[in-house]
């Protein structure tokens, strides 16, 4: 099993924005910090998601167990909604890739549990600051 923990920060809304992935399990450990377009957090949440799928297809088929601190990208998933139509294509996005693993898990966690990924998608930021 893969455990994959995302978390997408903007500062400003829109505003400078960073995604945070931090992959585990079967003997592989991945942290990635990438900057993205400027955005606001919901969507940056969902572009962190987006990406790290990507990253665990490439590892796995199998069973995927993802974690989030962000609510709203967790209860749009688990009911394959959301109201917002700006985040309709990237939860169309989730879910097609999603859609690939033999088994699919989403959780929501507290930011206090989700700290590797909070930092990477902070340091994404302020790579773009110059920081």
């Amino acid at each position: 099993m893969i455990e994959l923990y995302t978390d997408g920060a903007s500062a400003g809304n829109p505003g400078l924005s960073g995604i945070g992935i931090f992959l585990t399990g079967e003997g592989r450990s991945l942290k990635i910090s990438e900057p993205t377009a400027p955005c606001d957090n919901h969507t940056a949440e969902f572009r962190a998601l987006i990406r790290g799928l990507e990253e665990a297809a490439a590892l796995t088929t199998g069973m995927l167990s993802v974690r989030s601190d962000s609510q709203l990208v967790v209860q749009a998933v688990e009911k394959e909604f959301v109201k917002n139509p700006s985040y309709k294509p990237l939860l169309a996005e989730v879910l097609r890739l999603a859609a690939g693993f033999d088994f699919f898990f989403i959780k929501w966690i507290p930011d206090s549990a989700n700290r590797a990924a909070d930092a990477l998608a902070r340091e994404a930021i302020h790579k773009q600051r110059g920081n």
